[in-house]
């Protein structure tokens, strides 16, 4: 059984306590968090790794240099506020914060589960100051709380952190021309510009085209820097503070996966067929040990150059591992591609099921496409990409575009299926969806997610609302497969058997039980 140790609060405090570098510092710091994003990702069976060892030096850079929350305190309406739009860092953001001390070691050592830390931020977590969920909404909502100082008189700056997928999303560029409007000059954002979204290339999927161009277009002071650097962002940041008249944006040029050699995604992409493969999912054993090692060893080695004692580890006694109340992860947790290649995921998976039967009835109607909000290996759309690449069309992250461009298809004599995750799908394009419906054309929404099922990223991923949102809806049948086969009879009829729109509520892991069709079974 693997054993895993974490790196004590005690230990964050000794390295402050050295008198080295600030840069060296900082790096320790960084490379400290890593090892425990590492640990607890692997511990909690599921999470988000590439994009939180990908913003973890500008996260740590924020946090010990240019936050004021460490001296006016973390509730207080002086402090500076920071949250995360992206949402994905957030193993990496709790490591830092179990490392300043403002999450419990118990708590931090239960990501994903009951009475632990939720898989996306969460306010119900100390020191998360906003929600995430579907992209596209950080700017619009750092620019209300920058609005708010700046009304009441409270001081402190408000500091926002996006990917760079998530500019693929509209929202993003309506906030940005608004805070200009608005006079919004303690608002930063800053951009863990990592080049790679869910497991492509962002040029592969929407490109962004000339960022700093785009951006200072809209009034805005733009700067960019190496992400990895702390005298570049520390250059970047302090002249920032010197502007009060505009916002500020910073891109910060980052590797995915930064911090393990091999997950870093210019080696990772090489190494799998241009897929990234550690975007979500907790790592086999031997990979987590070799990257856990990687960085122990780093750090171990400057403290050697130091001459400073070596790391203590604190192994995560058993009982720690698995308290009492805890629900583990289930196995269907999402994965990227990659990784899912080399796992013994089961067919018998309703989420599985829907791409095998996606392909194999689309074989039989040319007339069938199928859009993808930058979920294809989450919603199982590979093989039908690989099958029908002609058919299938890459949206990038914008469900509200993507729905009306399958109202566009259909109004043409197409029939669409659309993907994305329920809880962004029904409620984020309901609009779009409503007006489609109008237009009595017919288009399939494949909402994955839906359901309790498996429940780990928590309430921004999780859709239950998704009934009441598309029942209201005319024409629209919403129908819940229990199975692998009834999935598959689900699809043709979507396809062959009725004229309204359908919704297909997919879970993706798999039930806690086997549900059993009845030998007479008749799909109705």
């Amino acid at each position: 059984m693997l054993e895993l140790t974490l790196v004590p609060r005690t230990e964050f405090e000794r390295i402050q306590d050295l008198p080295i570098p600030k840069y060296t510092e900082m790096a320790l710091v960084a490379d400290m968090c890593r090892a425990n994003t590492l640990t607890i990702v692997k511990r909690a069976g599921s999470g988000h790794l590439g994009s939180s060892l990908s913003a973890m030096d500008i996260v740590v850079w924020l946090y010990y240099q240019e936050l004021n929350v460490r001296k006016v305190g973390w509730s207080g309406p002086q402090r500076d506020i920071y949250f995360s739009s992206k949402g994905h860092d957030v193993p990496g953001l709790y490591a830092v914060l179990y490392a300043l001390g403002v999450i419990s070691q118990e708590k931090f050592l239960a990501l994903r589960r009951f009475g632990g830390l939720d898989g996306h931020p969460d306010i119900g977590v100390p020191g998360i100051e906003a929600n995430s969920g579907s992209l596209g909404m950080g700017i619009s909502k750092g620019r209300g709380m920058a609005w708010a100082k700046r009304h009441l008189g409270t001081g402190g700056t408000v500091t926002v952190l996006t990917g760079d997928g998530e500019f693929q999303e509209g929202q993003n560029y309506e906030a940005l021309q608004a805070a200009v409007c608005q006079g919004i000059g303690n608002l930063t954002v800053i951009m863990d510009h990592n080049k790679v979204q869910s497991d492509k290339p962002v040029d592969e999927i929407v490109p962004l085209g000339a960022l700093p161009e785009k951006l200072a277009a809209f009034g805005w002071h733009v700067a960019r820097c190496d992400g990895h650097d702390f005298a570049q962002l520390e250059k970047a940041l302090s002249a920032f503070r010197q502007m009060q008249d505009r916002p500020k944006f910073l891109i910060a040029d980052t590797l995915k996966g930064r911090g393990v050699s091999f997950m870093e995604h210019p080696a990772a992409l090489a190494a799998h067929h241009g897929l990234y493969p550690w975007h979500a999912g907790a790592p086999a054993d031997d990979i987590f040990q070799a990257a856990y090692a990687e960085i122990i060893a780093r750090i171990n080695g400057t403290l050697d150059a130091l001459r400073a004692p070596r790391l203590h580890l604190e192994p995560i006694a058993p009982e720690a591992t698995a308290p009492a109340r805890t629900v583990n992860p289930l196995a269907g947790e999402p994965v990227s591609q990659a990784a899912r290649a080399a796992s013994a995921v089961s067919d018998e998976y309703v989420a599985n099921a829907f791409g095998q039967a996606l392909v194999e009835f689309s074989a039989q109607h040319a007339q069938v496409v199928v859009l993808d909000a930058d979920l294809a290996a989450d919603c199982r759309l590979r093989g039908f990409e690989q099958a029908f690449p002609e058919r299938f069309i890459e949206n990038g992250i914008a469900e509200q575009d993507m729905v009306s461009m399958a109202g566009g298809l259909a109004r043409q004599g197409l029939v669409p299926i659309v993907n994305s995750f329920a809880a962004f799908l029904a409620s984020r394009a309901n609009e779009q969806i409503y007006n489609n419906a109008t237009e009595q054309t017919k288009i399939i929404y494949a909402l994955h997610y839906a359901g309790l099922i498996p429940a780990g990223p928590g309430k921004s991923h999780q859709s239950i609302r998704d009934i009441s949102l598309l029942g209201a809806l005319p024409n629209m049948e919403i129908i819940q497969p229990c199975n692998a086969v009834e999935t598959r009879l689900a699809v043709q009829y979507a396809i062959e058997g009725t004229a309204n729109n359908v919704a297909l509520r997919l879970i993706i892991g798999p039930s806690p039980r086997k549900i059993a069709l009845p030998d007479d079974y008749v799909f109705t």
